[in-house]
């Protein structure tokens, strides 16, 4: 059976992967739900410090720390970030990389600079000068498409318990070392793959890093972990057994 180590992305702790993890470790895998300084029962060490370095070392000390190899390391979202300069420091010890409704950025590349400069300036202003990026209302009529396959019980779970994220987990650029590359995946489930395949032809500097990985799609919304965790439990169990 495999090792997974599961990342969060923007707002969320290990919760947001309970089901996920109890349905994994009931087939046998190994598990380790994470959750990033700062954020959920960790926010209150959110300091204006706190970086997209910052949620890198989390991953690689929790490897290091519990000596886990051939890792299946899962990034969503934003945590695909962090992830992938995990990988990139310890590439012996993962055995993939799975981005879920993530991607490889191009080094130089912040989050942020993959959103609409319109949205940028929304987020700045709701910032000001503070260091934390506030999580979103979850109001499905304003975003249909993320909050696809949300029920109001797990809305109402995402608004009490999601907490400012560290703006400089967005806001910091990817930096990786040029070391041994290691095997990637995506799941995708907001785009479909046709488009991703598509961009992948056309060498697209945000797709390209996915050109030899497992491509998969599982229809749903922006958090298939909370909307579709029986589905994304066995993309992944197919990808450990692939």
């Amino acid at each position: 059976m495999a090792t997974f180590v599961l990342v969060p992305g923007f707002w969320l702790g290990a919760w947001a992967w309970r089901d996920v993890t109890a349905a994994l470790r009931s087939q046998g895998h190994e598990v380790y739900p994470m959750t990033l300084t700062g954020v959920a029962e960790r926010d209150h060490l959110a300091g204006p410090e706190v970086s997209l370095d910052t949620h890198t070392t989390d991953i690689v000390r929790l490897i290091e720390v519990e000596d886990l190899r051939d890792v299946l390391l899962v990034g969503h979202s934003g945590g695909g970030m962090p992830a992938a300069q995990a990988a990139d420091r310890i590439p012996d010890r993962i055995a993939r990389i799975v981005y879920v409704e993530s991607g490889p950025l191009p080094d130089g590349t912040a989050q942020f600079d993959t959103l609409p400069p319109e949205e940028q300036q929304r987020l700045r202003t709701a910032i000001g000068t503070g260091h934390l990026l506030p999580p979103p209302a979850w109001d499905p009529a304003a975003d249909p498409t993320n909050l696809a396959g949300l029920d109001e019980p797990t809305l109402a779970l995402l608004r009490t318990r999601a907490t400012p994220q560290p703006l400089r987990a967005a806001t910091d650029p990817v930096r990786r070392t040029g070391g041994h590359p290691v095997p990637t995946a995506l799941v995708a489930s907001t785009f479909p793959l046709s488009v991703v395949q598509q961009m992948i032809q056309q060498e697209h500097p945000f797709f390209t890093g996915l050109a030899d990985g497992q491509l998969h799609e599982l229809p749903t919304g922006h958090w298939p972990m909370l909307s579709e965790p029986k589905a994304l439990t066995d993309v992944l169990d197919l990808i450990a057994r692939s």
